[in-house]
């Protein structure tokens, strides 16, 4: 990488601290570049070498996609005229931009379903959500147990149906102050929970099986074992913030409640719809701020009133979209759902095993995964 990328203004000391590539499994020798113009040939000339030298189909559309995304970072980073709309769609390599309020208004209507389902009914929605919210809630000291009790009956999910996995942990820490609701700290096996967040047990739930099993904890031992093995290339190895993998990383996390048949009820159910419900109003902040020019004061009543949260907790839940580095990150989360998502409604029980192994154990983008997936 450049050297001079470390030095690219951002705007918080725990994510500068991450950096571009926040995670690495195996060892890669950088190789230092003069400056960004030296990158961007470089880049070129990758690209024009795929044609011949790509092992596959999928592997050329990849590197494709991945270098396009590389070469917008470095118009990023050199502080050259760039679209938002570009960086969203050339980074992360999806097409959205506002998410439309048929959308957001179909998830609402599975909120108010399963809550009329389960006897929270009678008055307007955000009020009875918010009495369903507060009944459900984790006490903060009871918040760490719960999630390490979570956890344990995902690791055993996992092993039983996916990937043995017996031998991994990561342990849930409690943390404060910090631009994120948990985190995972693959190198160090912990999970960082911000306990400044309220949680529902289905939050923390999500958060066992999008961060741990069979989440990150579980997509990153495969990796690091599949390059180890010579079964994936060395780029494998790396996590790359803002690029083309970006939203099959976070799609893969998201989706592990699907891949362990571990929706049990209207409780889930309307957890799944609001998590959604709430990334996406995310993204349409996103879209507020950088291509509209709005303001955090103006963008946070709408995201608190869309999503039925406190304003001092949606102004916490949107503290890095500021981020230079991870400004279009945060459609990974939302469009990567949905991607991974789309493809996994249509594979049949008896191919799960097959389509995990072409998941887990390949490099992809939204495009990929539904280009090369048959």
């Amino acid at each position: 990488m450049i050297n001079s990328i470390a030095a690219t203004p951002r705007s918080d000391g725990f994510l500068d601290r991450e950096g571009l590539i926040p995670v690495a499994v195996a060892e890669v020798e950088p190789r230092v570049l003069r400056d960004y113009d030296e990158a961007t040939a470089e880049l070129l000339a990758l690209r024009g070498r795929l044609g011949a030298e790509a092992e596959s189909a999928l592997r050329r559309d990849y590197l494709e996609e991945m270098i396009d995304s590389l070469l917008a970072l470095v118009t990023t980073f050199a502080e050259q005229e760039i679209s938002f709309a570009d960086r969203v769609r050339r980074q992360i390599r999806v097409d959205t931009q506002l998410v439309g309020d048929d959308v957001l208004d179909g998830y609402r209507a599975i909120i108010r379903a399963k809550l009329d389902e389960m006897g929270f009914a009678g008055g307007a929605l955000a009020d009875d959500l918010a009495r369903w919210e507060e009944q459900v809630r984790v006490p903060v000291d009871a918040v760490l147990e719960t999630m390490r009790a979570l956890t344990l009956e995902a690791r055993e999910r996992v092993t039983a149906t996916m990937y043995p996995m017996a031998d991994q942990w990561m342990e849930p820490v409690g943390v404060s102050a910090v631009p994120f609701s948990a985190y995972c700290d693959y190198p160090a096996r912990k999970v960082l929970m911000n306990l400044d967040f309220p949680y529902t047990r289905f939050a923390l739930k999500h958060l066992a099986t999008h961060e741990v099993f069979p989440g990150h904890l579980v997509h990153l031992a495969l990796r690091e074992r599949y390059v180890a093995e010579g079964l994936m290339p060395l780029d494998a190895a790396q996590v790359v913030t803002s690029s083309a993998s970006s939203a099959l990383f976070e799609g893969i996390a998201d989706n592990g409640m699907f891949f362990l048949d571990w929706i049990e009820g209207p409780e889930d159910e309307l957890g799944v719809a609001l998590q959604r419900l709430r990334g996406a109003l995310r993204c349409n902040a996103a879209w507020m701020m950088h291509s509209q020019g709005k303001t955090l004061d103006e963008i946070v009543p709408v995201i608190a009133e869309g999503g039925f949260q406190d304003p001092v907790t949606a102004r916490s839940r949107l503290a890095f979209l500021g981020h230079n580095l991870r400004a279009p990150f945060v459609y990974a989360y939302w469009c990567g759902d949905v991607a991974v998502h789309e493809v996994w409604k249509t594979v049949p029980k008896e191919r799960r095993a097959e389509f995990w192994d072409y998941l887990y154990g390949n490099m992809h983008t939204p495009k990929t995964l539904a280009a090369h997936w048959k």
